[in-house]
């Protein structure tokens, strides 16, 4: 287990925050909260501790592939459209790292991968934070006083520590989505850690890949599979009838603006769910026009000349699956015609996808009812029951409440200022009125306190 700088002072002994994971989205939350802790009066500090399962900072990892960029214009970072002038940002790392005027030379707004994970890696070098790698949050449950008001959570962690905090932030990720009839195994495994997985990859015996999927990641894995393996068939199998270009005009990346998320948040369930259908375009199950293109003539050039190494198999699914020792046969009927081809592979890739991490498996018994977030309040907050002052924010798994940025990096700076915002607002809520109650003897919580939140 390993630890970044803790904040200055000495540790209270009930935390305001405990960030369960430490991903971009908590990592701008605690860039925020050293921000704030920089400029506010002592006594109001904000004290947090986050954990994180991983052995250091990683962002996807496995998916760092040469030559893959952003799909996220840089100025999303971190911070900036929280606080511009933060020597956090994008443009600050790439100061302190001596390629600010080559960047710009570049006339890029999109970064390779590798560069925005040196970016991120740099930040979290840099914060304030008191991180614990190395361990996870076991269990969560609500402590309080003797008239059921909870005003604090207690937070078990792996290593055996256990953590008082008024808040909770859960910005624990996703996790990979796979289909029902998968196994996972060192032939068949999902995208999410490509290059870790092809770096065990058996003896390749057949040079030949499928890759299941039609978003960005499938086609990456496809292009680099076919670039790196020069004698090696790629299988692409997805069931519509080609990649669908991405919809990244500028009215359509509107539905990413910040202001975005309060038109959203107000609207009704069933506008909510008209706009994440409409724009869907935008995130899911697309590929970038200029990869589509470069695929396009890679499978038009091979067809002139006769030796044929990539294969769309468009409107087509995969009918079994039957993995051994030697290699994995995959069975890809064809939706057109009810054909069925048999193709015997080094590997199976399974770019199919994320879903967000079971909250049940992290809060418990608070999540909500069958683990399904339907209502989320505009803070970011998980609405609880009345005795409960203290809060619950959820960074990612929010979409259907807050729009397409739950799971992207699109909205992280803001959205952590606005989580930092309402954790300020409501401990000074909740501080006034324990002073009123110790000065006057009478429980005022319920309403002042109320009115303060509203």
């Amino acid at each position: 287990m390993t630890s970044t700088r803790t904040n200055e002072g000495s540790e209270p002994d009930v935390l305001d925050v405990v960030g369960v994971g430490f991903g971009p989205s908590n990592l701008a939350l605690a860039i925020a909260i050293e921000e704030h802790n920089a400029t506010c009066d002592p006594n109001e500090r904000i004290h947090a501790r986050f954990v994180e399962r991983q052995d250091r900072f990683a962002w996807h990892p496995g998916m760092l592939l040469d030559g893959a960029t952003m799909q996220i214009a840089f100025p999303k970072d971190l911070v900036t459209f929280r606080n511009p002038a933060s020597t956090y940002s994008f443009f600050s790392y790439l100061f302190d790292k001596g390629r600010l005027v080559d960047f710009v030379n570049h006339q890029t707004f999109f970064p390779s991968r590798h560069e925005f994970n040196d970016y991120l890696q740099w930040a979290a070098g840099r914060v304030d934070a008191d991180v614990r790698y190395g361990v996870e949050v076991t269990g969560i449950t609500g402590a309080g006083s003797a008239d059921g008001t909870v005003d604090e959570f207690t937070v078990q962690v792996s290593d055996g520590e256990v953590l008082r905090t008024r808040n909770v932030v859960v910005g624990a990720g996703l996790r990979e989505r796979l289909p029902e009839w998968a196994t996972p195994s060192p032939r068949c495994f999902h995208n999410h850690r490509f290059l870790f997985h092809l770096e065990k990859l058996p003896e390749l015996r057949h040079q030949r890949f499928v890759v299941l999927g039609a978003g960005q990641s499938a086609a990456e894995v496809v292009q680099y599979l076919h670039r790196n393996f020069p004698e090696a068939e790629v299988h692409s199998v997805f069931s519509r009838y080609g990649y669908s270009p991405a919809d990244d005009s500028p009215y359509a990346n509107r539905i990413f603006d910040p202001a975005t998320v309060d038109e959203f948040h107000g609207t009704t369930p069933e506008e909510r769910e008209r706009l994440l259908s409409m724009h869907k375009g935008t995130n899911y199950s697309v590929v970038d026009i200029e990869l589509i293109n470069e695929l396009y003539t890679i499978e038009y050039q091979e067809i002139v000349r006769g030796r044929r190494r990539l294969f769309m198999r468009k409107a087509s699914d995969i009918a079994k699956v039957v993995d051994g020792p030697d290699g994995i046969e995959v069975s890809v009927r064809s939706n057109l015609d009810g054909l069925t081809d048999i193709l015997t592979c080094d590997a199976m890739v399974l770019a199919t996808g994320f879903t967000p991490t079971p909250l049940r498996e992290i809060l418990g018994d608070l999540a909500p009812a069958g683990d399904v977030v339907t209502e989320v309040e505009r803070d970011y907050r998980l609405p609880t029951a009345p005795n409960v002052r203290a809060g619950i924010y959820l960074q990612g798994g929010t979409e259907k409440t807050h729009g397409l940025t739950a799971s992207l990096l699109s909205n992280v700076a803001v959205r952590a200022g606005e989580i930092l915002g309402s954790i300020v607002v409501r401990r000074s809520a909740r501080d006034d009125v324990g002073r009123v109650e110790a000065s006057t003897g009478v429980d005022s919580t319920s309403n002042e306190f109320a009115t303060s939140e509203a």
